[in-house]
């Protein structure tokens, strides 16, 4: 059982990390059932966890990934202000896009600061591993002064600058903040005006071009989408900040399937990111209701507040991501 929960995560995720002496390996299981869901009993994992980027807190929490119970305190170290994307590398360290104009490294059993891994990064916002040298994409927003508006791509072991996707801007980006590897190995870019409907742009990682435009803004009736991930079945479902709600789309064409999540369901306030659980389930940070919420992954029916509003200190979360079990610290075993 436990083999096919973790099958659904590794083709919701397109990767599935697991520590095996301190190195990150990549692992693949047998295909879903038939109708790719699964049985409730397995979503009681305790081999994962939700690491979740509290950003009034200046810090990434973790929650068990089957129960969503809290943890512990990940990190807060390193000069971390409000952090946004949070993704685990090739080498299973934590990365987080901070505020600060960074992106900060840690371990990622423990959370321990390891380092600032890229810099000079105007307003960080989603962050992905990809691409034929497995580098680091990162969505410089669009700060008041006019800087970022890019997407910046980093060499994955060291961290150097390597390029600017798309320089001359042939997609027409505008501030981007999710950004995420598809199925088909390209990457796709949330695009937010500041009026009107967004739109998902795709790129190759190959040569860093711009490809096309997925989901086009007069098609697309999303508002502000900050969040992005592909489903089990290859659909990718986008969150709409502004409108509070989820909504799905073809995920070979495009093409907009209709309102996966309706607008404030749940509680749902102010939808940010998202990641399917173990269990196949989706999950949706609500960022003005401080909380993080579970949703059928066939229906977008609600489930249930998996991290309670305010768990932990839970304020204002962003960006979300499962990865293994947080190492439990001295302070959280005495407490015990």
């Amino acid at each position: 059982m436990i083999t096919a929960k973790r099958t659904c995560w590794a083709l919701a995720s397109a990767t599935l990390i697991a520590l095996a002496g301190g190195a990150a390996t990549v692992t693949s299981g047998p295909a879903l059932a038939t109708d790719g869901r699964e049985d409730d009993d397995v979503c009681d994992d305790d081999d994962v966890s939700l690491y979740v980027s509290s950003t009034d807190t200046h810090s990434v929490l973790a929650y068990n990934g089957g129960t969503g119970a809290f943890q512990r305190t990940f990190t807060r170290g390193g000069g971390l202000i409000e952090p946004e994307g949070v993704a685990f590398g090739p080498d299973g360290k934590l990365y987080v896009a901070s505020r600060s104009d960074e992106v900060l490294r840690y371990n990622g059993r423990t959370g321990k600061f390891k380092g600032v891994f890229a810099s000079d990064v105007p307003d960080p916002a989603g962050i992905a591993f990809g691409g034929p040298g497995n580098d680091l994409f990162v969505g410089a927003g669009l700060t008041d002064e006019g800087l970022g508006n890019q997407i910046l791509r980093f060499d994955g072991r060291t961290g150097a600058f390597e390029a600017v996707v798309d320089p001359e801007n042939e997609a027409g980006l505008d501030d981007p903040e999710a950004v995420v590897f598809g199925p088909d190995g390209l990457l796709y870019v949330t695009s937010t005006p500041e009026e009107g409907f967004g739109e998902v742009l795709v790129y190759d990682p190959e040569d860093n071009s711009f490809v096309a435009t997925f989901v086009d803004a007069a098609h697309s009736e999303i508002l502000d989408p900050t969040g992005l991930v592909f489903g089990p079945d290859g659909d990718l479902f986008v969150s709409s900040a502004a409108t509070s709600e989820v909504k799905r789309y073809d995920g070979a064409t495009g093409a907009l399937i209709g309102v996966f999540i309706p607008a404030g369901l749940g509680g749902l306030d102010e939808a940010e990111g998202m990641a399917f659980g173990p269990n196949c389930n989706l999950l949706v940070a609500s960022e003005l209701g401080h909380a993080v919420l579970e949703y059928d992954g066939a229906t977008g029916a609600f489930v249930r507040e998996f991290v309670a509003a305010g768990s932990g200190g839970l304020a204002e979360p962003t960006f979300i991501t499962f990865g293994p079990r947080a190492k439990e610290s001295k302070k959280s075993k005495w407490r015990r």
